[in-house]
């Protein structure tokens, strides 16, 4: 008796069918890793409307918040350094999971929230999942592309975690101003939409396995030190600009608006991220180096206007500043996270993307705090005046040195 042949032999449409299928699974796994990078960053960013009102309801100064902020960078910049290698090492899923019930327990710290100290607990859980996710989820993002397309990857990690900077303080204010229980509700409502990217996660194939993991000292890959002193320096600018920004905007609109409708300071802040995921899918298809060219004077611009605003008192320029600030960020960080993902090695993904989002943060964390401690010292207005003096001349020399590096790209080509 023969054997009946398999299907798939002798039937191209049940083969087309099993193609269809395979490409529509990759998409709803590309996707879900997606939806699982904003619903982190939203989460991170939720409580960010509702600082002062803690500092209000449990007795703290304004010092002891910029504690809250910077613990969650002490832990957020390890778990990168470690995580990273450890998903190349282990696989992406193995290190996600986890990532997201330190999520959910972060959250639900805020929740329960009694004082300081479970702020600070909740904070450090935050930081810790979001280090183990970001460089774990971009080098996904790029390995489950559908058609292995590194740049629109680059694209949508970059919307993603801007959509979730933008929606976190949002959905807090919202929740928080409209609904009962404002210090619970935004909480619980994030730990429901964290369950769907749990299920995601769970269904994604394991990527990056490599073999074992032992932990070492972080080091940048052969041939890639040039490209890690641009791109790193630059995202490093961006992102202390962006958390400066974050910090300095709520309070700023609020006052100049003279409501305490914790809608209109959030919704100004989003404007910075909303700004930067916008610039990155209007510059989606434009080469590397000409984002960064373009970002870096948008940054120097957003400073100046922040600094002006802040001494005639103008609800206008600040909004302004915010969005030239957000647009300069958005096609700084995606010219280097474009070029990061292409020129990464594939057994050290996630690692190598996790350096560089701990030149980011670096950036978030130190100017944050520098600008704290300055205004102790010489007053607010002086502080944000001095920070966007110094930051928009570091960013128009980086721009100086990515021009001449051009230049001699140029002429070496020409001699080639």
């Amino acid at each position: 008796m023969t054997s009946e042949p398999r299907t798939t032999d002798l039937d191209p449409v049940a083969a087309h069918d099993d193609s269809s299928s395979a490409r529509a699974r990759d998409r709803w796994r590309f996707r879900g890793a997606a939806y699982t990078m904003l619903i982190l960053f939203t989460a991170t960013n939720l409580a960010t409307p509702l600082y002062h009102g803690y500092a209000q309801r449990f007795g703290f100064s304004s010092l002891l918040l910029t504690v809250v902020f910077a613990v969650y960078v002490g832990a957020l910049i390890p778990s990168l350094l470690l995580t990273g290698p450890a998903s190349d090492a282990l696989g992406r899923r193995r290190i996600l999971l986890p990532a997201l019930v330190v999520a959910a327990a972060g959250t639900a710290g805020f929740a329960v929230a009694t004082g300081l100290v479970w702020l600070l607990v909740a904070r450090i859980l935050q930081g810790l999942a979001l280090g183990a996710a970001s460089g774990a989820l971009t080098a996904a993002l790029a390995e489950l592309e559908p058609s292995g397309n590194r740049r629109r990857a680059s694209l949508v990690a970059g919307v993603a975690s801007a959509g979730g900077m933008a929606a976190g303080p949002l959905v807090g204010a919202v929740v928080a101003q409209y609904l009962p229980y404002p210090f619970v509700t935004p909480f619980v409502l994030v730990l429901v939409l964290l369950i769907p990217a749990a299920v995601a996660i769970a269904a994604l194939p394991e990527t990056g396995a490599r073999g074992r993991w032992r932990p070492r000292r972080p080091s940048i890959p052969a041939g890639m030190g040039a490209l890690f002193a641009t791109a790193g320096t630059a995202t490093f600018l961006g992102f202390a600009v962006v958390g400066v920004f974050l910090t300095l905007v709520p309070t700023y609109a609020a006052t100049l608006s003279g409501s305490s409708n914790l809608v209109i300071g959030s919704a100004a802040a989003a404007l910075l991220p909303v700004a930067w995921a916008v610039a990155q899918l209007l510059a989606y298809r434009k080469p590397e180096r000409p984002l960064e060219v373009a970002g870096l004077p948008l940054l120097a611009v957003g400073l100046v206007l922040l600094a002006v605003a802040g001494a005639v008192s103008s609800l206008p320029l600040l909004l302004g500043a915010t969005m030239f600030a957000g647009a300069g960020h958005g096609l700084v960080f995606l010219s280097g996270l474009t070029a990061i993902n292409a020129a990464a090695p594939a057994d050290r993904h996630a690692d190598v993307v996790s350096t560089y989002y701990v030149m980011g943060y670096c950036g978030t964390g130190g100017p944050v705090i520098g600008v704290g401690l300055l205004t102790g010292v010489t007053g607010l207005l002086t502080a944000v005046q001095i920070f966007a003096g110094v930051v928009a001349a570091a960013c128009l020399v980086m721009l100086a040195v990515r021009i001449r590096l051009g230049w001699a790209a140029a002429a070496e080509n020409r001699r080639r």
